[in-house]
C-alpha cells in the first residue's frame, strides 16, 4: 500500500532534528575539539517552553559532580501557561551519559585549559531533546581575530566581489 500524502508529508518533517538553540558565541570563543551528544533530565513546562524556543545557552557550561554530569547556567524561560509547580529557569539539569564517557570526559577536562561547553539544543527525528556539548579550549584574541578573517574572506568569496 502506498502512504497517503499527509502522512508522507509528515514523516519528511520528522525526518531532520529541529534546532532549539545555538551557542554562536562558543564557536567563536573557543576552539572546539572533540563533540558529543547528550540527553537531559527535563520536567514537562522545561519541555513545552523549549517547543516554543524559549532558551539561552550563552553563559552555561557542563561539569562533572561525583561521576555525574550536569548543565549550569543555562536558561530556559518559565512555562509561560505554568502554574505555581513551573520549573526554575537556571537550574542545574542532570546530563545523560554513560559512566565510561563522562570519566574520559573528567580526564580532558583536566588537562590544563579545557572545558565542556553546550553547543546546539535540539529536538532528535523522534522528538526527544538533546545536547551537543563540545570539549573546548579557550582562543586567544589573535585567535578570534583570524577566526573574524577568515569568515569575511569566504563571505566575500560567496558574494562574488
Amino acid at each position: 500500500m502506498a502512504k497517503s500524502s499527509a502522512s508522507a508529508a509528515r514523516s519528511n518533517a520528522e525526518a531532520a532534528p529541529t534546532l532549539i538553540v545555538d551557542n554562536r558565541k562558543a564557536r567563536f570563543r573557543y576552539e572546539v575539539l572533540e563533540t558529543l551528544e547528550t540527553g537531559l533530565v527535563l520536567v514537562g513546562t522545561e519541555v513545552k517552553t523549549l517547543r516554543e524556543g524559549k532558551a539561552h545557552l550563552e553563559e552555561s557550561y557542563a561539569r562533572v559532580d561525583d561521576g555525574e554530569l550536569f548543565l549550569v547556567g543555562a536558561h530556559i524561560e518559565e512555562y509561560s501557561h505554568g502554574n505555581r509547580a513551573n520549573h526554575k529557569p537556571t537550574r542545574r539539569r542532570k546530563l545523560l551519559l554513560r559512566k565510561a564517557q563522562i570519566r574520559k570526559l573528567e580526564a580532558k577536562v583536566a588537562q590544563k585549559g579545557l572545558a565542556l561547553v553546550p553547543l546546539r539544543l535540539y529536538f532528535n527525528t523522534r522528538g526527544i531533546a538533546k545536547l551537543e556539548l563540545g570539549v573546548c579550549r579557550g582562543k586567544k584574541t589573535h585567535d578570534k581575530r583570524e577566526s573574524a578573517k577568515q569568515k569575511d574572506a569566504k563571505r566575500e568569496m560567496r558574494e562574488g566581489r
